[in-house]
């Protein structure tokens, strides 16, 4: 597929069929973020898959509340991926105290994107998560307490027919400028 094909395809899918991922298409999506560029190629992230429907619906329930509900429909995908913060290299560290940057953050960022269009390109639905309880996703993973959970994926099939996005986007003059701000 053309790269602005998955441009125009990758967006935000809160419905999935009810259908597994392939192992295979998961290690294709591990290897997209793999290759992911990142500052001084320091890789600062580590990827937890959680497939286990148990473990999964019990991660997916600390993404939403009884007051914040939006993201109940993680309940629907078969799998979630939760990238974590790995401390990046020594000269990332310095440079982004010196910049007052966190380049860690951009860095799974970017990473995150190649996981989600991978998934476009694979057939498969995407949704990038900040809203959840970290401390209760930690434990449920078993993840390092000095470890933190960057963000995460809810993946899968969106069902037939799934609709391409409704909110329309900026033109280009509303976010870009040439020369000048």
């Amino acid at each position: 597929m053309k790269l602005a094909a998955l441009f125009e395809q990758r967006q935000s899918v809160r419905r999935y069929q009810d259908r597994p991922v392939e192992e295979a298409l998961l290690h294709q999506l591990v290897e997209a973020v793999r290759l992911a560029p990142s500052a001084s190629n320091s890789q600062p992230w580590r990827l937890v898959l959680v497939t286990e429907p148990e473990l999964r619906e019990k991660v997916a329930r600390a993404t939403f509340s009884r007051l914040v509900s939006f993201n109940r429909f993680v309940l629907q995908a078969p799998v979630l991926v939760v990238m974590t913060l790995e401390r990046p290299k020594l000269i990332t560290q310095i440079g982004g105290r010196l910049k007052d940057r966190d380049f860690p953050l951009i860095d799974i960022g970017i990473a995150a994107e190649h996981l989600c269009l991978q998934a476009a390109e694979l057939g498969l639905g995407s949704c990038m998560l900040g809203w959840f309880d970290e401390p209760r996703v930690k434990q449920l993973l078993r993840i390092p307490v000095r470890t933190r959970v960057g963000l995460m994926v809810a993946l899968g099939y969106p069902p037939e027919g799934y609709p391409l996005r409704k909110k329309v986007r900026k033109s280009a003059a509303e976010i870009a400028a040439f020369n000048r701000y």
